[in-house]
């Protein structure tokens, strides 16, 4: 099957000028799009004339309705029937000082009825329950009416009020809600105190499955229709549910059992009448495709290679694979689609293109460009993107994503070493805003995938856990070298610049590492181990799975002062810019105001950038364009490009 497409994509020139740094740094001009079901109409949240909005567009896309959005945290929104339309946002909030966590994220779900041009919030009316939303379960059509599934929190007598809230001491409820009337209802209590809960929603709205894991010790079990179905004990709570199965009488879930290195995928009758089995026990998933409609599962993504997709349905895989070979060479995404696989969404991005959204259409076999995320940004300005393969010290084979200035011979180029946050995350070969910005200033760009990365098996990962500060630092100056011998960059022309986990490495390779960076950029990053492990055991209530996976993760809690680069501040060898949303809720700011302080004390150059208001994602316009300018900004100071 041969597919149209209707927007021709162009080829790279050899010789560019480079975009204004705001075409890298401002949100895409289109950051999302939505299907319905029929495929008859498009939602796309996008920005014109400097107001954010999302547009709903006919199947000529012609609008019909705007939802105004502001600077709201817009986290995801879905048709759930074509005159319905689930947003659901974020807002960060402060509880208080008597507080855990001083600031939490707090998430919030908007219906919103396209013909008769209304929104409104989910709980908002309903007496006894914020009106937040604690875990989204998806959405059922029952008894013929649209109904989505949401974690709730109830409010409760002996309830305490702080930062404009009233907090309940039970935990998380399950709860129905009618799309068209907004009517709230409880479906399931919570678990009991020092237990998490979680659920799979059947294709009526039942409750298929209900997952219980204690916090004390990892122990866990599954109940079906009849009783538990399965059991067993993760000491680091590595246990989830994951989607109903095939036919709809099973489920699958993941566990990695006490004495074993491996996360598993396995799947168990619902009526409990044969124990769980092993499922894809030869294959790497990165991801579970799943029926909205349904919640059965209906294909996976390869987590090796170039992220295979296989869909279960012969015909439908068929079909699939014609859709993403249309697309060959690029990073491909499929990223909504009608049921029956009609009307398909596909997001590419890679060589010559900086993020182009396409509508495919099977019955026509037609390929038609509907969105552009960065206009400003000509195909011939993105810079060409590989996968760099390369061996560390100790003899593990890695690789990492090189992006490199647009027009120019890949010959001695000062670098930017861009390690990804997590750290249990990975980069692929797309289009990256940051790591192109950087490129079209004149740098190589690397974002290595070290150990502790997510693109390989889970002996790879865990090759991470108690390496911060050690090998997966020097994994980083190890793809350094590798690069250098090969030609392609200047080793003493090098910055290392990240965010989150990749904001510690960079403050470790100037402080825990000397000699090789000319200066470091740490965004939202860690400085100090051993305060970051106790104010997130503190946030999580104390709770042993959780301190048990973190001190897998970070090692010996005896170590984590010499692996802390706050600790190491009299070492630093280069200049250092901290840059920090002052709404972190996951690394919070007091983490670089610390590190600020102390290369003041050691005497060492250092650049504090406040983003009032951000989070840890970079949510928001304008503080991301100023965390890149500060960033770009500083490392044309002290790592000229040419």
């Amino acid at each position: 099957m041969a597919f149209l497409l209707c927007a021709p994509l162009a080829t790279v020139s050899a010789k560019v000028d480079p975009p204004p740094l705001e075409a890298y740094g401002e949100l895409p001009s289109v950051e999302d799009i939505a299907l319905s079901p029929t495929g008859g109409r498009l939602a796309k949240l996008q920005s014109i004339d400097e107001r954010r909005m999302i547009l709903v567009m006919d199947k000529a896309l012609q609008p019909i309705f705007t939802v105004d959005v502001g600077d709201s945290k817009v986290r995801s929104f879905d048709f759930v029937t074509d005159n319905i339309l689930l947003i659901q946002r974020s807002d960060t909030d402060n509880l208080g000082s008597r507080y855990a966590g001083r600031k939490i994220e707090l998430f919030q779900a908007l219906i919103v009825d396209i013909e008769n041009r209304t929104t409104e919030l989910v709980f908002d009316d309903r007496d006894g329950v914020l009106n937040s939303v604690f875990g989204f379960y998806g959405t059922r059509i029952v008894d013929g009416r649209p109904t989505a599934f949401f974690g709730a929190t109830e409010l409760t007598r002996g309830g305490q009020y702080q930062g404009g809230y009233i907090l309940g001491r039970n935990g998380t409820m399950l709860y129905s809600v009618d799309l068209t009337t907004n009517r709230a209802s409880r479906v399931d209590i919570a678990a009991r105190s020092g237990t998490y809960r979680d659920w799979l929603i059947g294709e009526r709205g039942e409750i298929a499955a209900r997952m219980d894991l204690a916090e004390a010790d990892g122990d866990w079990s599954i109940r079906g229709l009849d009783g538990r179905i399965a059991s067993g004990q993760s000491p680091t709570a590595r246990v989830s549910l994951q989607s109903i199965g095939r036919d709809g009488s099973t489920v699958i879930f993941s566990s990695q059992e006490e004495g074993s290195e491996e996360t598993k995928l396995y799947e168990v009758p619902i009526d409990g009448s044969a124990a769980p089995v092993e499922i894809f026990a030869d294959q790497s998933i990165d991801r579970i495709y799943t029926d909205s409609r349904s919640g059965r599962i209906i294909g996976h993504r390869s987590n090796r290679g170039d992220g295979a997709i296989t869909f279960y349905d012969p015909d439908l895989n068929d079909r699939m694979a014609s859709v993403l070979r249309a697309f060959d060479g690029y990073n491909r995404q499929i990223t909504d689609w009608s049921p029956g696989f009609d009307n398909v969404l596909v997001r590419i991005s890679g060589n010559g293109d900086s993020g182009s959204h396409f509508k495919v259409d099977l019955a026509k076999k037609k390929a038609e460009a509907i969105a552009y995320e960065r206009d400003a940004i000509k195909p011939e300005q993105v810079g060409p993107i590989s996968t760099f393969a390369f061996t560390a010290a100790d003899g593990l084979e890695m690789d990492g994503i090189l992006t490199l200035p647009p027009g120019r011979e890949p010959k001695d180029l000062p670098l930017v070493m861009l390690p990804h946050g997590g750290p249990h995350a990975h980069d692929i070969a797309q289009f990256d805003w940051w790591a192109q910005a950087f490129a079209s200033r004149g740098y190589a760009v690397f974002q290595p995938n070290f150990r502790g990365s997510t693109n390989r098996d889970d002996s790879f990962m865990r090759a991470g856990y108690g390496e911060w500060g050690g090998k997966m630092q020097t994994d980083l100056s190890d793809g350094l070298t590798a690069l250098a011998r090969a030609g392609i960059v200047d080793p003493a022309r090098a910055c290392i610049v990240g965010g989150s986990y990749g904001g510690y490495a960079a403050l470790a390779g100037v402080t825990l590492q000397q000699g090789i960076y000319r200066c470091a950029v740490s965004v939202n990053g860690v400085a100090d181990l051993q305060l970051f492990s106790r104010v997130a055991r503190r946030y999580s209530g104390q709770s042993r799975v959780f301190v048990r996976m973190l001190g897998e993760m970070l090692g010996p809690t005896g170590d984590l002062r010499k692996r802390s680069p706050r600790f190491s501040a009299e070492r630093a060898d280069a200049p250092v810019m901290l840059i920090h949303g002052r709404d972190d809720t996951v690394v919070p700011f007091e983490q670089s105001a610390k590190m600020a302080d102390a290369l003041k004390d050691a005497g060492k150059p250092y650049e504090l950038v406040q983003l009032d208001g951000e989070d840890h994602w970079l949510s928001l316009g304008p503080t991301r364009m100023a965390m890149l300018e500060a960033a770009v900004g500083f490392v044309q100071r002290h790592n000229p490009a040419d």
